[in-house]
């Protein structure tokens, strides 16, 4: 299945986000990371937002890639935004070691091309 446009602005979207928390974390470590309150919230933003346009994404095109985590990745942003008091940072840097790095691929697959600017 093709994306439709809100489909393709949230893939977009999810994928600008993946990209920034690891433009964030790129070079650091656990410990770097747990020490920075600045660090945690910057990634908490992302993966909120990455998981809202997971969830912008149409329950057709959903089904038609199983092969994304869509519950799971909807799922974290809703303990983010409103579980807060329950987020382990230690849990947040797991999947964004090793969980992200695929979902980016697979995001990327799904995106349309674009438009090409010569042909205005």
């Amino acid at each position: 299945m093709q994306a439709n446009n809100r489909d393709a602005t949230s893939l977009w979207d999810m994928a600008e986000a993946i990209r920034r928390i690891q433009e964030f974390t790129r070079d650091r470590t656990l410990n770097e990371y747990l020490e920075s309150i600045l660090m945690q919230s910057a990634v908490e933003r992302q993966f909120e937002i990455l998981g809202e346009a997971a969830r912008r994404i149409s329950p057709e095109f959903q089904q038609s890639h199983p092969e994304i985590d869509w519950r799971g990745t909807i799922g974290l942003r809703n303990v983010i935004a409103h579980r807060y008091e329950q987020i382990e940072q230690e849990t947040l840097w797991r999947i964004l070691s090793t969980t992200l790095p695929d979902l980016l691929v697979q995001v990327e697959a799904l995106l349309p091309p674009l438009p090409d600017e010569n042909a205005i």
